[in-house]
């Protein structure tokens, strides 16, 4: 009976008991909290800068500058015996508890009040102890993909390196870091700086003012050092640091390890252009130059090669919205993109005598042996373009002659130009009384939108698809694929249908073609009719994201016009496309298939965001910024 009436009263009294008991247990533990900061300092290995006989090394045994040492622990030694003390206490505590329990003392209630205080102290315990082994974890990557590149895992690779930075380099900013790219094999993670209690968590910075203070009196290849552990998140430099342009320069020196070596060297973080690359190739009676913040979204699984995509942008929110649709790509095994055709456009406007001599000019065109004339003719003002087909289009005694020609790795004007010119020869001499009204009679397209691109296509035409994994949409992107599914039918084609669009079948790919177009060098002009495309998705039937993006008329090229310039040069060798490919065309292509990925990866993030009706408020933080102070 009285056991019985005990456990009742424990019931009664058991939630208020635990809330007592934990509140005391976290003032009795609190003094261990500070002994188990220090350890993770002393334990942690630590890029010294000292002279090489003090460098820690956990392979040789041989003693750490910081071990013991309390101005550099950050602390004193640990006070171990405040634990071996409380364990005795509650342990003779726990142990009389149940002695008056079973032997029916007057006092056998106050029991259950000590096994609440064990409990408490065992759950506080762990707690810290959990806290504080959680926080020695470093992130395997800069954007979380622990799940698909484990392998990049420091913990899995024989354990951390300690490297010694000599007292004459201390404030030397220069990158000694891995040339490794990312593609090509598995790069070194460097083991980051001595950085007590800067890691949450989750592996990554707590930004509090005395991390930032910590964290700012480090030299930049340690900084970098720690964004590539994941320490430190890559966007949250410029905040961290509280400088724009050293912030920039770290972030440079992450991506000269993930990028192939030596690919930003010509990209200008700094005011510089040089004027005599521009003079006579690019713009007239120059007076300066507009510089264009370019962000690096990345890296996207694409082709099953990894590939990170510059974007030129003043529209904040963009990049980022980017990034988040190539991770949720990424983690989801990848795009694959598809080449459908490839040919850039010219169509002259041919004015005859009558309707008649129209007809039978574009029955000539379209005869074996008049398009072999046409191409004979075509392909002797160049070296690499090919000249693929010729359609004739009748208007009264106007012929709109369109012919399309294969460029290489150029985007094609000027060759289409050059050889549209010697094919009209041939027209002229079959049928002296033809004149040539214009060399571009606006049925190309070029940089007008029209059906004629939409339909037929112009430079590269590419189809992208991925599948996105339903626990990713969840997690990375905040939605759910019914809904997203719901937003792409209703806006993207119903809306779009309702308008009367031509290749306007998508949320925004214009923003990402126009961005990837001002990095590399492309004619921005040309992402009028390079950013038709259809946004289509569907749900499969195991609950996954099915998606693709079908982009007719990508007008690009990776040599000749801007590709030239040091900056635009950089970038398309950051995406690893500069110049001209082993093959003819194949560089061109590629960047082709790059743009398809950074709008597949904007529509995918865009439409989650109006799905969740997140788009103003992430506007609100990544594109707003307060008035200056006059």
């Amino acid at each position: 009976m009285w056991i019985s009436t005990t456990l009742d009263s424990f019931s009664t009294v058991l939630p208020l008991l635990l809330i007592i008991s934990t509140l005391l247990a976290a003032v009795l533990l609190r003094p261990l909290r500070g002994t188990i900061d220090n350890v993770r300092t002393v334990d942690i290995p630590s890029v010294t800068r000292s002279s090489a006989s003090s460098t820690y090394s956990r392979a040789s045994g041989t003693s750490s500058p910081t071990k013991g040492n309390p101005s550099i622990a950050g602390g004193p030694s640990p006070k171990w015996w405040i634990v071996t003390m409380m364990n005795v206490v509650l342990s003779g505590a726990f142990g009389f508890s149940v002695f008056l329990f079973f032997s029916e003392s007057p006092n056998s209630h106050y029991a259950p009040v000590v096994w609440s205080l064990c409990i408490a102290y065992f759950l506080g315990f762990f707690g810290i102890s959990f806290v504080d082994t959680d926080g020695l974890q470093h992130s395997p990557s800069t954007y979380g993909l622990s799940d698909l590149v484990p392998d990049l895992n420091p913990s899995t690779s024989g354990g951390p390196s300690s490297t010694t930075v000599p007292e004459s380099n201390k404030n030397n900013d220069s990158n000694n870091g891995n040339d490794i790219h990312p593609v090509c094999g598995v790069p070194k993670m460097p083991t980051s700086p001595s950085s007590p209690n800067l890691v949450s968590k989750s592996g990554t910075m707590k930004p509090t003012a005395k991390t930032r203070g910590m964290i700012k009196s480090m030299t930049n290849p340690d900084i970098a050092s720690m964004v590539k552990n994941g320490e430190i998140k890559d966007h949250m430099l410029e905040k961290t640091l509280e400088d724009y342009e050293r912030a920039v320069n770290v972030r440079r020196m992450v991506f000269d390890e993930k990028l192939p070596p030596s690919s930003l060297n010509d990209l200008p973080s700094g005011p510089s252009l040089d004027y005599s690359r521009v003079f006579g190739a690019n713009c007239e009676i120059v007076v300066g130059y507009v510089p264009i913040p370019v962000g690096m979204c990345g890296p996207l699984m694409l082709n099953k090669e990894t590939v990170f995509i510059p974007m030129a942008t003043t529209e904040g929110c963009l990049v980022a919205s980017t990034n988040r649709g190539c991770k949720a790509i990424t983690m989801s095994g990848g795009a694959n993109s598809y080449l459908l055709k490839d040919g850039i456009t010219r169509a002259p406007c041919l004015e005859c005598d009558n309707a008649g001599e129209a007809a039978s000019l574009a029955a000539f065109v379209e005869s074996d042996d008049g398009f072999k004339e046409l191409k004979d003719s075509f392909e002797s003002t160049t070296s690499f373009g090919k000249l693929v087909s010729a359609a004739p289009t009748v208007a009264g005694r106007n012929v709109y002659l369109r012919l399309k020609c294969f460029a290489g790795d150029a985007m094609g004007m000027n060759m289409v130009s050059k050889g549209t010119l010697a094919s009209v020869a041939v027209v002229t001499s079959r049928f002296p009384s033809v004149k040539l009204v214009a060399l571009s009679g606006n049925m190309c397209t070029d940089k007008k939108a029209s059906a004629v691109n939409w339909i037929e296509g112009r430079g590269k035409s590419v189809v992208i698809e991925c599948v996105v994994r339903k626990e990713v949409v969840e997690k990375v992107l905040k939605t759910t694929v019914d809904a997203i599914v719901h937003v792409n039918i209703q806006k993207n084609l119903i809306g779009s249908a309702m308008s009367s669009a031509v290749g306007g079948f998508n949320a925004h790919a214009a923003n990402n073609v126009t961005a990837v177009f001002l990095a590399t060098g492309q004619d921005p002009a040309q992402n009028v009719e390079s950013s038709n495309c259809i946004t289509l998705m569907s749900k499969e039937p195991n609950g996954d994201l099915h998606m693709t993006c079908t982009m007719p008329s990508i007008e690009v090229g990776t040599v000749g016009g801007g590709t030239s310039l040091p900056a635009q040069s950089a970038c398309l060798k950051a995406i690893g496309v500069k110049g001209g490919g082993k093959t003819p065309g194949a560089n061109a292509q590629k960047l082709a298939h790059v743009v398809a990925g950074a709008v597949m990866a904007g529509e995918l993030s865009l439409l989650a965001a109006l799905a969740a009706n997140t788009l103003v408020a992430a506007h609100m933080t990544h594109n707003r910024k307060p008035q200056a102070a006059k």
